[in-house]
């Protein structure tokens, strides 16, 4: 990157003036009527509503209810998706052959979009926690698998020589050196798959869900209420960024830890 780094204040006053833009760029399209504020309303619309939703049930339940049901569903889809695939994928790093039973298996699954498992979703489990659990699996499960096969891949070799002259076995290979080594490498798939995770799980509550605030935006769309359509959107944004905050907090922290920046 040209120039010198930008200090915390500087970061967070370039970041406003962004912010400060768009919603200046989005006021002038509906104070000027340019386009029709039943379609797209004002800032001060959307605020009004997002607090009205935050006592007021809409779709059965007031946004915090609704916000809590969609984490519900993702933080079991993301879990599970981590549990699955980090272990999985240190094991095909390690083990030739099960790289090579599970690869082509692999390859073919993760390219296919979460939201095309919609339809098995929908007649496997109908609105239940289960359908979105299933397409959050779906989007999250691929970067967890990647990274930690690439982590385990690209461990120091004399790391490995080293135990294995001492005749450590296997299992202590993996858990007291594999592991450890290929910690930077999980945790950055770890955001990546808590981001497409997130993304995913408002697909799957658009369509197979009962509950939550993806649920809750198809039935505003269904009733023209665009302020509830777009406040929910504006929540699924603030909670998306915290998430990925917290997770790059936590990976600065191991890349510290492993001496990997200063």
């Amino acid at each position: 990157m040209n120039g010198r780094p930008l200090t915390l204040l500087e970061t967070w006053a370039w970041g406003g003036l962004g912010i400060a833009l768009f919603i200046g760029l989005w006021t002038g399209l509906t104070v000027t009527g340019f386009v029709p504020r039943q379609f797209l309303p004002a800032p001060w619309d959307v605020v009004e509503r997002a607090l009205q939703l935050m006592t007021s049930p809409f779709a059965g339940a007031t946004l915090p209810q609704h916000l809590a049901s969609s984490f519900q569903r993702y933080a079991t889809g993301v879990l599970l998706a981590a549990a699955i695939g980090v272990p999985l994928g240190l094991l095909m790093g390690w083990f030739r052959l099960l790289d090579d039973i599970v690869t082509p298996i692999f390859d073919g699954f993760r390219f296919i979009a979460p939201i095309a498992w919609v339809p098995f979703a929908a007649l496997w489990f109908g609105t239940g926690i289960g359908g979105p659990v299933l397409i959050i699996f779906a989007g999250a499960f691929p970067p967890c698998l990647i990274n930690a096969y690439r982590g385990a891949r690209f461990v120091e070799p004399r790391l490995i020589e080293a135990a294995r002259m001492l005749g450590t076995p296997n299992h202590r290979m993996i858990m007291e050196i594999l592991l450890p080594a290929s910690l930077p490498s999980i945790v950055a798939g770890l955001r990546v798959s808590a981001g497409l995770g997130w993304q995913s799980l408002v697909g799957a509550e658009l369509i197979v869900a009962a509950a939550g605030v993806g649920f809750m935006m198809v039935q505003a769309q269904a009733n023209v209420a665009t302020p509830t359509v777009m406040a929910g959107m504006v929540a699924i944004g603030i909670v998306g960024m915290l998430i990925d905050v917290l997770l790059r907090q936590g990976e600065a922290w191991m890349r510290r830890r492993r001496g990997l920046e200063a």
